[in-house]
């Protein structure tokens, strides 16, 4: 196993390092991975006859107090005021910082500390990029500057904490004046794309970790997204920005949220995850994290390395279209599991996206496994070059191959067992009780296909 990579742009190019000859036996992981699915299905088959999960109507209130510090207009403005001196940061590092990630900490900034830090962020304090976003407080310093303010409406149910969940969000207010209205079947495809371009951006391009490389995707990505917010108003930002979306989703498994009266709660993350709205674009949002993680598994392999050097049409449009076949086989099964789910337990107005959410705890341990050593090794190393101290001794991993190998395979068995969960409750809600568990074998079948899938990419 490599845990240091030798060179820096390999490591940032690929999101992890190389993994290899993890130790621990096949065997043993997927026996393990199999009996854990299988021990849940029949437990809840025989035990959870009845839907338990709540959404935004669950929760234990949390102090006012602590309410008021979150929501204050102070809080706000300066995490706002932190999220674009950020940005701003990182743009002079791109500009004026030499082009090697070894000595310029914004390729890290970007493809760790954003990409990979929102994951932790989110889980813990609530969709935290909707108060961070530099994007979304350069709109309001210019909708004020042009005399456009946005409305101020007040929370949204279920989303997260004070602080990192945003009370000015409001997907179902009116569009403020000058804006037109986004169109429903939109819904999370822009996000859904705009995921796959950074996914495409950091596993599949040239140069990813190049100076120019981001420069012009940073470029390319803000006028795009301040365009489209002047055009559709700041509501914009809460699909249509790709990492708003993957930390509110992510953000779902968080145990703080908001209830359905706006009170921020402490509560179960099923009931978060419950209350996740099916929207057009979340089957695609959820399936280009779970394909493109897998394709950055699949990567490193031997085989795969070979296909891109001696691809007639170049590497680059073969890793794209690796990169493209991965995720539309995550989804080309998600899809046939829907319509087997719906041949068994009968008609159903949105089998698509009726179990969806069932698919964000196995996105996540998907994330942790493959992520979780880059993370804690490439962080702080990049946190040290922008304090100007990168001579300081490099940061060790918290865990030997072992324990990593076994947190590997945890994280995403674990994912899938919640997805069990998730699944199946929603299953006995919408389903007749002889029906509810047989509809449940299709999702079963495809949660034992992506775990073999996973833990076949880890043990690669």
């Amino acid at each position: 196993m490599v845990l240091h990579p030798a060179d820096p742009l390999t490591s940032l190019a690929h999101g992890i390092g190389s993994q290899h000859d993890l130790p621990i036996s096949p065997f043993y992981a997927f026996a393990g991975a199999f009996a854990a699915l299988f021990v849940s299905f029949l437990a809840l088959g025989l035990l959870w006859s009845t839907s338990r999960f709540r959404g935004e109507r669950s929760g234990l209130a949390l102090p006012v107090a602590l309410q008021r510090v979150a929501d204050a207009p102070a809080t706000r403005t300066a995490l706002r005021g932190l999220g674009l001196a950020a940005a701003l940061a990182v743009l002079l590092y791109l500009l004026l910082g030499p082009d090697d990630p070894a000595h310029n900490p914004a390729p890290g900034a970007v493809y760790v500390l954003l990409w990979v830090g929102l994951v932790p962020a989110s889980l813990l304090l609530g969709p935290v990029w909707r108060l961070l976003n530099p994007l979304r407080t350069l709109h309001r310093l210019l909708s004020r500057a042009l005399r456009r303010p946005e409305p101020e409406p007040g929370p949204e149910p279920g989303s997260g904490p004070g602080p990192a969940s945003d009370p000015d969000r409001a997907p179902d207010a009116a569009p403020a004046r000058g804006h037109h209205p986004l169109p429903a079947r939109l819904g999370q495809w822009p996000a859904a794309v705009g995921l796959f371009g950074f996914t495409w951006l950091e596993l599949v391009a040239p140069e990813p970790a190049s100076t120019t490389t981001l420069l012009i995707a940073i470029t390319a990505y803000a006028a795009a997204q301040l365009l489209l917010a002047a055009r559709f108003g700041e509501r914009w930002f809460d699909d249509g920005d790709a990492f708003e979306a993957y930390s509110t989703l992510l953000a779902r498994l968080s145990p703080l949220g908001r209830r359905s009266d706006g009170r921020l709660v402490l509560r179960n993350p099923f009931h978060g995850l419950d209350a996740t709205p099916e929207r057009p674009g979340l089957v695609a949002t959820v399936c280009v994290l779970l394909g493109s993680t897998a394709y950055d598994g699949f990567s490193d392999n031997p085989s795969w390395i070979n296909v891109l050097q001696t691809s007639s049409l170049g590497r680059t449009p073969t890793a794209t279209l690796g990169l493209l076949a991965s995720v539309a086989l995550v989804a080309t099964l998600y899809c046939l599991c829907a319509a087997a789910t719906r041949l068994v337990s009968g008609p159903h107005p949105g089998p698509l996206t009726a179990f969806a959410h069932s698919l964000v705890p196995i996105a996540l341990g998907y994330l942790i496994a493959h992520y979780f050593s880059l993370l804690v090794v490439e962080a702080p190393r990049t946190v040290s070059m922008a304090l100007g101290t990168d001579n300081a001794p490099e940061p060790l991993p918290p865990l030997g191959p072992g324990g990593l190998a076994a947190l590997q395979v945890i994280a995403v068995v674990t994912g899938h067992v919640l997805g069990v969960v998730a699944a199946h409750d929603r299953s006995v809600r919408l389903f007749p009780p002889a029906k509810a568990v047989a509809g449940q074998l299709p999702l079963l079948a495809l949660m034992i296909t992506y775990t073999i899938g996973g833990i076949g990419l880890l043990l690669n």
